[in-house]
């Protein structure tokens, strides 16, 4: 099969290989000759499209025909353009759902911590206040990891350094600081340190008043300015961090106690059609479970989030989706940037055309589950279930702000391939078996398996109990790499 059809209503077919002018092609009821070359997860015009007429991919328009297009051309951005615009108006259709996963009593091991949450990693992480002493925050973890190398009960000592705490302003200096004492409080991390220059905005008492209670033994501050030598003295504190992360082991979990983020980046043609599906019947399976999952990345919600305002729990969780879109809106419009422009040359390569083709594609990540809450950017999961999260879709900044929501894992969906990672084990799920194959050491499960005949029924239990795995401490690719980063939203002025 050389092409395939996504729902009955789409008026475009995708390519499984790369097609050449002149081929007779047989995608579902149509009969038709491609009428140039088409690489491999591209669109093809299944029947004459009229100048101005939608273009439909996954039973929903994707833009609009520019030029008339005939049965058996290239549809991409030389004929087809977006239907978004701006600020809309939105109605409350709540629709049932259903939901053909059962419950389940599968566990995991983790460790369970004082405030009862659990984590997947008893790890030591370095939080720096501020950049000033990012270098600090490095020689402390390095020498720290040389000095205490021989001790088995924790799974490693990680700084995390970014660039601000200082000389910011209002809504960015609040979101440094709720990012960061978001991952303080994280239960991948058994024992945290925070460091701090002394002279910055974001000061250790200042830090304090965002951080709220913290229990003294698991977490300890170091001002740099304040002692001889920095790096000694958090060496030492490091020490006392791993005694008390020590205490902890892992022990039997149910998988009500995960929450799990979704996540894509460098998508391609079958980034809607395998992988995003895939994670999306993952979400539907673990919730099913008890378990909770969180999509973020809301300018890739733009032109398919009516699917998601039909499935809110509620009429506040309904009004709650709308301000995530039109804030997001919004913030595009006070920059003087088009709302639709999103497609990267990455994804245009691969077959996307426009946000909307897009966004079809990426929500599909949350499956068909009730969204049963809306966080804001630095707000941790409260409700078991489906989360969205206000996040842009930039792969660093989304992975984080998952991670400071709570989520000890997750899912990232890839065609094109990367490598990144971040606080929390970060699983590379990719949308074809080529980059799979060709990828190896960033990739950790295969669902381009789908377009071989395997069943999604297989390939959603062979992934649960890929995460269990991981949940019980098997290292996903980007951590036996050693990407482990994270990045700070931005807004406003710098001093």
């Amino acid at each position: 099969m050389k092409a395939l059809i996504i729902n009955p209503s789409d008026n475009v077919g995708v390519a499984l290989d790369r097609i050449k002018k002149g081929e007779a092609l047989n995608i579902g009821s149509f009969s038709i000759i491609a009428l140039e070359d088409i690489d491999k997860g591209h669109k093809i015009a299944l029947k004459d499209i009229k100048s101005g007429e939608n273009v439909i991919k996954y039973g929903f328009p994707i833009g609009h025909a520019t030029v008339d297009i005939r049965a058996g051309e290239w549809v991409h951005s030389h004929n087809l353009k977006t239907n978004l615009g701006e600020i809309l108006e939105y109605e409350y259709h709540p629709r049932a759902i259903d939901f053909k996963y059962q419950k389940c009593n599968k566990t995991f091991s983790g460790y369970r911590r004082k405030d009862g949450r659990v984590g997947v990693r008893n790890e030591i992480w370095i939080i720096p206040t501020v950049s000033c002493v990012n270098r600090n925050a490095e020689l402390i973890a390095l020498n720290a990891r040389e000095e205490l190398k021989s001790i088995s009960a924790i799974d490693g000592i990680y700084e995390f350094k970014h660039p601000y705490g200082c000389s910011q302003l209002g809504i960015d200096h609040l979101n440094t600081q709720r990012i960061l004492s978001d991952l303080v409080n994280h239960p991948n991390a058994g024992g945290v340190l925070v460091i701090g220059l002394g002279c910055e905005n974001n000061n250790v008492e200042e830090f304090k008043k965002v951080l709220g209670d913290y229990d003294p033994e698991r977490v300890k501050f170091l001002v740099a300015q304040e002692v001889e030598d920095e790096i000694k003295e958090g060496i030492k504190l490091i020490g006392e961090l791993v005694e008390y992360a020590s205490q902890f082991k892992r022990e039997e979990c149910p998988l009500s106690d995960l929450v799990v983020g979704l996540k894509c980046g460098g998508s391609d043609g079958f980034s809607g059609i395998t992988a995003n599906p895939l994670v999306g019947a993952f979400s539907d399976r673990l919730i099913a479970c008890g378990g909770s999952t969180v999509l973020t990345e809301v300018p890739e919600m733009f032109g398919a989030e009516t699917i998601l305002m039909d499935r809110a729990k509620n009429r506040e969780v309904f009004e709650k989706i709308i301000r995530l879109i039109n804030d997001f809106k919004e913030y595009f419009m006070s920059h003087n940037q088009p709302v639709y422009e999103n497609p990267s040359p990455g994804n245009k390569k691969g077959g996307i055309t426009t946000l909307e083709e897009k966004s079809l594609g990426c929500t599909q990540k949350g499956g068909t589950s009730q969204v049963v809450d809306v966080l804001d950017y630095g707000d941790v999961v409260k409700e078991r279930g489906l989360n969205l999260l206000s996040g842009p879709g930039n792969d660093m900044v989304a992975s984080t702000v998952l991670a400071a929501a709570g989520c000890q894992i997750i899912l990232f969906t890839t065609g094109r391939g990367t490598p990144l990672g971040t606080a929390v084990p970060t699983v590379k799920i990719s949308t074809n078996s080529e980059i799979f194959k060709k990828k190896t050491h960033w990739m950790d499960f295969d669902a381009g398996r789908l377009l071989k005949g395997e069943t999604m029924e297989k390939l959603v239990e062979e992934l649960l109990e890929y995460v269990i795995k991981v949940a019980s401490g098997m290292p996903t690719k980007s951590e036996a790499m050693g990407f482990r980063e994270i990045a700070i939203f931005k807004n406003g002025v710098t001093l």
